[in-house]
């Protein structure tokens, strides 16, 4: 197998929206070259353009104050869960398995958004579309990593609440800080090791017709339907990976208020059963806000040909974006513990000379 990888002079350089016949003929040419290259090599050859081109929107109105306003979302994201990780490291109080598993689900957060939201501005907003082909898949190895993160980091906090509802007098059995930390990370290894592969197999693929990637950023099923040669193999991990590794979690946080309803139903108080529930309500928020949508646009995606692709990349957008900037707000909210040990720094910054 023999790999190519051409120097950006040979690609057009194809701008979003670039109608100038000049560009276009650079861009036949050097498909038509790749093509023959192909062929004279008996398809073993490996060509890796230089990068692509990030073609996110094409009639959507109004798209700088759309990214504009995913700006604000990073903002909100980095300093409310950056704010939310200081608290829980500071007060000791807070040092419980429940608060590790936030601590962590704040950290995917930071990393999700940060992977997508800087390049959409600089794609966007600056218009530069063009990405390098290592930057590409670095860029999508860390956003399916952590999308992925996201959705267990939703079902160990789910194991906390079953163990803290269903099992209470065996707590320190089955969820102390060390099992919580064995879980976080083996979570974390399983994701980026799995994911870590997805991306390897890109390298298997050879671009030698478009690079123009239509999707807000280097998407994985748009950019390996570029590809010139064989895919079957990449479609295939995509589709079981985003099944697996959606349902898994979803399916285990199903699972666990299912038992949790069950013990709540049995609760001979009332008042008992109302906190219990109560508990659960910032967690259920944040699983409708991140599962519902990603399930729709994701399989979608991966198997419907004809949606439009403004409406895919704007949903798909925000459904991977807000929910990052939800979460943390949702637990300073919703969590009482949160909430007073926010309102005492509040009240000490005031106070303070």
């Amino acid at each position: 197998m023999t790999y190519i990888n051409q120097s950006p002079v040979q690609t057009p350089m194809f701008a979003a929206g670039a109608n100038h016949q000049e560009d276009w003929r650079d861009f036949k040419l050097w498909s038509s070259t790749m093509s023959f290259l192909r062929t004279v090599l008996n398809n073993s050859v490996i060509i890796h353009p230089p990068g692509f081109y990030i073609i996110g929107f094409q009639t959507f109105p109004h798209i700088s104050i759309y990214i504009i306003f995913l700006a604000f979302v990073y903002v909100v994201t980095l300093v409310f869960n950056s704010v939310l990780i200081w608290i829980i490291t500071c007060d000791r109080c807070l040092h419980t398995p429940k608060f590790l598993a936030v601590v962590n689900l704040a950290v995917v957060d930071i990393i999700l958004n940060t992977s997508t939201i800087p390049s959409m501005i600089k794609t966007f907003l600056f218009k530069d579309n063009f990405i390098s082909f290592n930057l590409c898949l670095l860029q999508m190895y860390v956003y399916y990593a952590f999308v992925s993160l996201e959705s267990y980091s939703l079902a160990v906090l789910a194991y906390d609440r079953l163990i803290a509802i269903c099992l209470p007098l065996r707590q320190n059995l089955f969820n102390t800080l060390q099992i919580m930390s064995c879980i976080i990370g083996l979570t974390w290894v399983y994701n980026l090791i799995r994911v870590a592969y997805s991306t390897a197999i890109m390298t298997r693929l050879s671009f030698c017709n478009s690079v123009r990637v239509f999707s807000y950023f280097c998407d994985y099923a748009p950019v390996f339907r570029l590809a010139c040669n064989d895919y079957t193999l990449q479609w295939s991990v995509a589709s079981t990976s985003s099944m697996v590794n959606l349902m898994g979690p979803f399916t285990f946080i199903l699972l666990s208020y299912t038992s949790i309803m069950v013990t709540v139903f049995r609760m001979k108080s009332v008042s008992s059963a109302m906190k219990a529930l109560s508990t659960c309500i910032e967690h259920l928020i944040l699983v409708t806000v991140f599962f519902i949508p990603i399930f729709i646009i994701f399989l979608m995606g991966l198997y419907v040909r004809s949606i439009d692709p403004d409406l895919r990349v704007l949903s798909l957008s925000l459904a991977s974006c807000i929910p990052p900037c939800i979460n943390p707000i949702v637990y300073s909210l919703k969590t009482k513990e949160i909430k007073t040990r926010a309102l005492a720094l509040v009240h000490r910054i005031k106070i303070s000379p």
